[in-house]
């Protein structure tokens, strides 16, 4: 009987770890076309801050590639500039927020993405 149900468990948990392989694929996926549809008008498809709508601002947007820039910007901090817009953390009221538009998994998987920006 204990064979049977670690070989069950052994069974539930390579398919989780299959399912899941699938998923991050999709998640990522969904993650870049949310950054292209929402984020790359301002930041630019590679996050400089030089989109097609960034000379339209007042303030050009952040550039997200740049590290020494991005290292004093918490995760925390991103997650909340992404989630409630700029100004509620002190940043440029053009900064939109996207509460309405997302669920807080895709904002993080968002500010996930926005990292990957910046290569050392």
């Amino acid at each position: 009987m204990r064979l049977l149900v670690s070989g069950l468990v052994a069974v539930a948990l390579a398919a989780s770890i299959s399912l899941g392989a699938g998923v991050s694929r999709a998640d990522e996926a969904a993650t870049k076309d949310n950054y292209k549809t929402f984020c790359a008008k301002c930041h630019g498809d590679t996050g400089d801050g030089d989109g097609l709508s960034a000379a339209t601002l007042e303030k050009r947007p952040a550039s997200l590639a740049d590290c020494a820039t991005m290292a004093k910007v918490s995760d925390d901090e991103l997650f909340k500039a992404i989630k409630e817009g700029g100004t509620a953390v002190g940043k440029s009221k053009e900064m939109m927020a996207f509460a309405e538009g997302m669920e807080d998994d895709q904002i993080k998987a968002l500010a996930t993405y926005v990292r990957s920006f910046c290569k050392k």
